[in-house]
């Protein structure tokens, strides 16, 4: 449901057949576009009709309420702004931590630092908000709100590894809300409900950590249970929890103002400057007289365990330090604010003191600490902003509706900014009271232990503190109930999505769609939530995915805003990519400041994810940013490489493989790629190319089909590349095609791979090795370098490894150090990494070989590169008999050649003389890739037989077979003999020295200067590698491609 046939836009041919009305006379010039493409008209009408309605509560509402014969039309959406984005906001918004918490931070911090946290955290959650409003009013926003926005704009990677933290932040949120409700249904509203009960006076905090665990875990499954049986109870009274939450934030106003004139009665017991928890006794004095006698107070019997006036026994402090009594709540009159104004942090077990009061410092009895109010945890500003940020989310709540409103992209900015607004003004305004109001050590007090057990925010309330903790609780109840309700929703779109296969069973649920599997796992994650029991350790968090869902939101906008991609034209205007910049960075910096620890794991785990869908080939293309962004990136990156060649110390092979295709477009050396694959060491742009004969109207398909079939080679073999087929008349223009516009910019191709002509002898067809002297001679005038790997097919593959053996490097010539470069680049790939490899040079009579060896091996350790170094001196010796006979052979064969296919011409052109003469275009392609062979055949043939024709005639074929005996009585031509004498005396001394090498590289002599030796060129080449099992021919583009300086 998030595709919305995204990959087919048009309406597909057959409805098109269906509407008679689409061929219409108006259009008759585009009637052919009309088969495959809608009119205008039909596409809009569709694009009307389209509604998206939340996969979630209302279908499940209806299929709970029809029954399966009837389906009742689904109602389009029809909530405004105030129902459907700004009242569910406020109440995600609002929550347990303004309640419980908010006082506690305002006395720890002071009200100045208690500004500056809710300040950053509204401001990031404002931020996050404008940067959500451009991405949600750009396009029609699906059911499924956050995720889908974030998915559809980043991609698949970030939108699961967002969606998931964002499903891991509601869930927790879920925790944290019931810990919160536990909490206030055990310390203020039932505290004898407690099953486990301090037995000392230190394990209290722990007993109280396992009822909480107790209670949460049976609160958890009641939830649980609600969701399961049906979300629609959950929204019948959402609105009933968003009253509590209203009323009990108007009875703080109420009774702040009524504070001013008549403070509520919550008075305080101070011993010296120490507060003392008020549960133990009622009396706040160390006597008190009953019946005209002084007698000790219950205050002397805890302080001095004994109920007569002794003192042997007593605490010093006690004994040293007068006992008084201060009003809790002084009032908003009172100018309690200018205590409150500065920051006030204690560490684990500090007793809670007001500074101004008279007192002896002396140190009082260990086992007497539980008689005052001691602060539970360590404090600071990071510790309070991670557990305050909890209270700002849930913007998204209105984007996670948008299925339901009447017009999202109007909606959910107004909404959520409004909301947002309201909650900080709301947040503002009640540090301030708080502070002014409130006694410092009241403030700080967590559980109002010095004001009887009341929960501190309800001191402050009016009419009665029970409605705010009433209210309180419901509220948080209502909030876990919907985040049960939200998390596996969200589980389920994007198991639904498929980008993250072992999902996929959550994908699946009720009947009705109601996810099931997707709610037994958030349960089970909020259970982990609810056994760490403490809700201060669980608000960092939740703090964490959030901010990390809010970092990417602010980085999607921000990436498309920059990319300035086309389809990047949100509705709402007041959107800008450094707002989005900054919103990000707060985020970043509210994540480490809370906590960095858990800023690295959460960090870590959407690392985790983005890596595991990326590895797992996530096929989704929904046209995210950053797709546009690496697209950005490599055109930037080309324009970078346009400005000049690269340095020989950057220079690596860029290879063009030049493959050949059989008649079933099959790879016909597939270890040509293998062996690309193993130079892909130097990192290099590989393009594979290939050419079919061919129009290109009439094959097209047949080009697509095998550049599928070679890419599929290219997956199997591993290498990393490009792909090229192109179609041409011939197939030496297209190499020539290939091999001139391969590329793009400056990442061209500068090495080719060619395949060897196997066969060429036996074949009376000479334009296998016409296309490969052709193809030699394009690479060396486009000073390309070549590869020319012979008996390719006896090259290892990638799983095999050679434990030892050499690969032999014969330096015939210099031509810019590929020979070196080669076996350097091989030698990083598994296959090769055992291989030593061994240099050879050729010294002549005259050639000093010692010097030559010692000059040979400074310049490899120049080079640093390691090798064995030999110097093979070659001796003049005369022209063997063994070379003169294979110049002869060689000759008289391309003679006779020669004579087969003027014969086979004349044999010919005798037949087309019977024939009519509309088959020589047929003869004229069949012979059309050898433009220099034979006289071309005139186009129409308009002969008649006279008697001289046919003497002439007979005469020819006469001459023919006279010509073959002459064969017999050629001599070798002198240069050719030369040539042979090399060929043969290099070969003799390469198969004595490496024939048993792993791999022999070689230069390769470049082909003659004009056309008419190319077959004895070929001949050379064979002589010179004969014997060899592996030879890789390389010759140079022309340019140094390695060197000696840093």
């Amino acid at each position: 449901h998030g595709n919305h046939k995204e990959n087919s836009p048009f309406l597909n041919s057959v409805e098109a057949g269906k509407g008679g009305d689409y061929y219409d006379r108006n259009l008759a010039l585009f009637e052919e576009e009309l088969d495959i493409r809608p009119k205008v008209s039909s596409l809009l009408g569709k694009l009307v009709n389209y509604t998206n309605i939340t996969q979630g509560v209302k279908e499940h509402e209806e299929a709970e309420n029809t029954d399966g014969s009837k389906k009742r039309v689904s109602k389009s959406p029809n909530m405004g702004t105030l129902m459907g984005v700004y009242l569910p906001c406020m109440q995600n918004i609002f929550g347990v931590i303004l309640f419980l918490r908010l006082t506690w931070m305002v006395g720890m911090a002071g009200v100045l630092q208690s500004f500056l946290i809710v300040l950053l955290c509204c401001c990031c959650t404002m931020l996050t908000t404008i940067s959500m409003s451009a991405i949600a009013t750009n396009g029609v926003v699906p059911a499924g709100g956050s995720y889908f926005m974030i998915s559809r704009s980043l991609g698949p990677e970030f939108g699961g590894a967002v969606g998931l933290c964002f499903y891991l932040g509601t869930t927790f949120a879920g925790a944290m809300y019931i810990l919160g409700a536990i909490e206030i249904l055990l310390t203020y509203i039932v505290p004898q409900a407690a099953i486990f009960h301090p037995s000392g006076a230190h394990d209290a905090s722990s007993a109280m950590l396992n009822n909480m665990r107790v209670y949460g875990t049976v609160f958890l499954i009641l939830m649980a249970v609600v969701v399961f049986v049906g979300v629609k109870y959950v929204n019948k009274f959402a609105s009933l929890f968003l009253a509590c939450v209203i009323i009990s934030i108007l009875s703080i106003y109420a009774g702040a103002i009524k504070s001013v004139f008549d403070p509520p009665e919550f008075p305080i017991c101070m011993l010296g400057n120490r507060t003392l928890a008020r549960d133990e006794f009622d009396v706040c004095a160390k006597t008190i007289v009953k019946d005209n006698i002084t007698v000790a107070s219950k205050l002397w019997e805890l302080f001095c365990h004994t109920t007569n006036l002794t003192t042997e026994h007593c605490d010093e402090y006690f004994l040293m330090n007068n006992v008084s009594e201060i009003a809790g709540i002084p009032g908003a009159a009172s100018g309690i604010l200018k205590d409150n104004l500065w920051s006030n942090y204690l560490e684990k077990g500090e007793i809670l003191e007001k500074a101004h009061l008279p007192s002896v410092d002396v140190a009082g009895q260990k086992n007497n600490l539980h008689l005052y109010v001691l602060s539970d945890i360590t404090t600071s500003f990071m510790v309070l902003v991670g557990i305050f940020f909890p209270s700002v989310t849930g913007i998204m709540a209105g984007s996670n509706r948008s299925g339901d409103l009447k017009d999202a992209q109007k909606s959910i900015p107004i909404g959520t900014i409004l909301a947002i607004v309201t909650t900080s003004l709301v947040y503002f305004s009640c540090v301030l009271l708080f502070g002014a109001c409130i006694e410092g050590v009241v403030l700080r007090d967590k559980y109002g232990d010095a004001v009887n057990k009341n929960l501190v925010v309800g001191t402050l309330s009016w009419p009665s503190p029970w409605v705010i903790v009433i209210g309180s609780f419901f509220s948080t109840c209502g909030a876990g109930l919907q985040s049960l309700t939200g998390a596996p929703r969200l589980l389920q779109a994007i198991a639904k999505d498929n980008i993250i296969p072992f999902l996929w069973i959550f994908g699946h649920g009720k009947a009705n769609g109601e996810p099931t599997w997707a709610l037994l796992l958030t349960a089970l994650i909020a259970e982990l939530g609810i056994l760490i029991a403490s809700l201060d350790m669980v608000a960092p968090i939740l703090s964490m995915f959030f901010l990390m869902c809010y970092l990417f939101v602010n980085l999607a906008c921000a990436v498309q805003t920059l990319l300035r991609t086309p389809n990047w034209r949100p509705r709402f205007k007041y959107y800008h990519w450094a707002l989005s910049f900054l919103g990000m960075s707060i985020c970043l910096a509210l994540m480490f400041i809370s906590s960095w620890y858990y800023a690295l794991a959460a960090m870590l785990v959407a690392g985790m994810i983005y890596k595991y869908i990326e590895y797992q080939g996530a096929e989704k293309e929904w046209g995210d940013g950053i797709r546009g962004l690496s697209l950005s990136a490599a055109r930037y990156a080309l324009l970078r490489l346009e400005e000049g060649p690269p340095h020989t110390k950057n220079w690596r092979p860029q290879l063009l493989v030049l493959l050949k295709l059989d008649e079933d477009l099959h790879v016909k050396y597939p270890r040509l790629l293998t062996f690309a694959s193993q130079l892909k060491a130097g990192k290099g742009l590989t393009i594979i190319g290939s050419v079919i004969q061919g129009n290109f109207l009439e094959t097209f398909g047949e080009a697509q089909a095998a550049e599928q079939t070679i890419k599929n080679m290219m997956d199997i073999e591993k290498v990393k590349g490009f792909c090229q087929v192109v179609v041409a008349n011939k197939v030496r223009e297209g190499i020539a095609h290939l091999i001139q516009s391969c590329g793009l910019g400056g990442m061209k191709h500068n090495t080719v791979v060619l395949g060897w002509p196997y066969g060429w002898r036996q074949s009376e067809d000479p334009r296998s090795w016409k296309t490969f002297i052709g193809t030699v001679r394009c690479t060396t005038a486009a000073h390309l370098a070549l590869l020319v790997p012979k008996n390719v097919s006896f090259y290892p593959s990638n799983h095999e490894r050679y434990n030892e053996g050499n690969i032999d490097v014969w330096w015939i010539v210099h031509d810019g150090g590929m020979l070196m470069l080669l076996p350097f680049l091989l030698k990083q790939h598994k296959v090769w990494r055992k291989c030593k490899m061994r240099i050879f040079t050729v010294a002549q009579m005259d050639d000093n070989s010692i010097q030559m060896k010692k000059d040979l091996a400074t310049f490899l350790y120049q080079l640093r590169i390691e090798a064995e170094v030999e110097v093979v001196e070659m001796h003049n010796s005369d022209i063997s008999a063994y070379t003169y006979e294979r110049t002869l052979m060689m000759e008289q064969r391309s003679q006779m050649l020669r004579q087969m296919r003027l014969t086979k011409t004349e044999r010919e052109r005798e037949a087309q003389l019977v024939k009519d003469r509309h088959s020589v275009a047929r003869l004229e392609s069949l012979y059309s890739d050898e433009e220099d062979e034979g006289d071309p055949i005139p186009e129409n043939i308009q002969m008649t037989w006279t008697k001289e024709k046919c003497d002439a005639e007979k005469r020819n074929r006469g001459s023919a077979v006279g010509s073959f005996r002459d064969l017999a009585s050629i001599k070798p031509n002198q240069s050719n003999v030369r040539r042979m004498h090399t060929a043969v005396k290099l070969n003799e001394v390469i198969v004595n020295r490496s024939h048993d090498a792993r791999l022999v590289l070689l230069n390769m002599p470049g082909p003659p200067k004009n056309s008419d030796g190319d077959e004895n060129y070929m001949e050379f080449l064979e002589v010179l590698t004969e014997g060899l099992e592996r030879v890789l021919l390389v010759r140079g583009g022309g340019r140094e491609v390695i060197t000696i300086y840093s």
